[in-house]
């Protein structure tokens, strides 16, 4: 079971890694404008946002539902083929993509929270950064086509649906967990942490889309990007590893330390875009900004609500549902020279509005050090 949940998070991760870090640039080689590539690549995480307000009410994260989910996000990946140089079927198959995303992650996050100790999780997890971080190297060295690029997609979206399926066939049926009460479950009640996670993720959406033709345009080849991207991504794997006695510590005290250094890191793309060094410095903070961000929070969503995989879809859902779609769309815009200074702001923003969370904690007698 723990191997097929590594194995998921391998191809998953990797996946992504090809979407969001090639994608974007064949896009704009295809012929796509900056804002319409912020468009296309702001879909999948709206379908991320909206998704989940149907399980709410309407439908259960099943077994089925998450099968079914795999195979879409296969199929829609095929389907980037035929669609890429036409802008509204590309974006038609995006967001095909999107709603596979806003089902199968969470569902499997749930499970690894389950079955494995929060503080065991990153040692599990790692495997989908190495996974994102050797599509990276690869693909960086060896890309050279639209339609090679589409085919690791879809190869890497493959082997996602393999493992994912593997791990219904395999899941203890205690983890099957009834579903709980909708009505208890409120994003007001906890507002401060929403918005923070919202405009932390709103702050990635420049990273997101635009890191890798930014630092083309500053005069980096695309293998020293990949370099970059893969560095980050190994600072993430080294802070996976050994986060574990850190998540005995206070959660929420480590999302407000995160997200301020988060705003660190877009400062120094903002002064430093075409200094090297700087640039890989800054993507070390990856490991705090991304790696120890996420798996508290995620550790912190789980105590908040009764309905653990309904909450870890919202939490997906207004995070990199909604932050990123509303980022991207940003970033699409603000796009140029103050890029970045304006991702520091918003990430600061999240800081200051997240330290308001501690009284929302002492109202509801939650302790964030669970």
């Amino acid at each position: 079971m723990v191997f097929h949940i590594g194995a998921f998070y391998f191809f998953y991760f990797a996946t992504i890694g090809v979407y969001i870090i090639f994608m974007p640039q064949i896009a704009k080689m295809v012929g796509y404008s900056p804002f319409e590539v912020g468009i296309i690549f702001a879909s999948a995480p709206l379908m991320r946002f909206i998704v989940p307000f149907f399980f709410r009410n309407r439908f259960e994260l099943t077994p089925f539902i998450f099968n079914l989910s795999l195979w879409m996000a296969f199929l829609s990946t095929l389907s980037f083929f035929i669609t890429i140089d036409n802008f509204y079927l590309f974006l038609l198959s995006n967001l095909l993509f999107g709603i596979t995303l806003s089902i199968s992650l969470p569902y499997v996050e749930t499970v690894a929270l389950e079955v494995i100790s929060k503080e065991r999780y990153g040692r599990v997890r790692l495997y989908g950064s190495i996974g994102f971080m050797m599509i990276a190297l690869f693909l960086g060295t060896y890309l050279t086509s639209t339609n090679q690029a589409i085919f690791y997609l879809s190869a890497m979206a493959f082997f996602t649906m393999l493992f994912g399926m593997l791990i219904t066939k395999t899941q203890p049926k205690e983890t099957h967990t009834p579903k709980a009460h909708s009505g208890e479950f409120s994003l007001l009640r906890f507002w401060p942490f929403w918005m923070g996670a919202f405009l932390m993720q709103m702050s990635f959406g420049g990273f997101y889309q635009f890191f890798t033709i930014y630092e083309l345009e500053m005069g980096l080849d695309l293998q020293t990007i990949s370099f970059m991207w893969a560095f980050g991504v190994l600072c993430e794997i080294v802070m996976l590893y050994f986060q574990g006695p850190l998540l005995k510590k206070n959660l929420l005290t480590l999302l407000q330390i995160t997200i301020l250094l988060t705003s660190f890191r877009w400062l120094l793309l903002h002064l430093y875009p075409d200094n090297v060094a700087v640039v890989f410095a800054s993507q070390a903070i990856h490991a705090f900004s991304f790696a120890l961000h996420h798996t508290a929070a995620i550790s912190y969503v789980y105590i908040l609500y009764k309905d653990k995989k309904l909450a870890q879809q919202f939490f997906l859902g207004v995070a990199f549902g909604l932050g990123t779609f509303v980022g991207s769309i940003a970033a699409g815009m603000m796009y140029g020279a103050n890029l970045f200074l304006f991702e520091a702001m918003v990430a600061f923003v999240a800081f200051a509005i997240l330290l308001m969370q501690r009284r929302y904690e002492l109202k509801e007698n939650i302790l964030s050090s669970k």
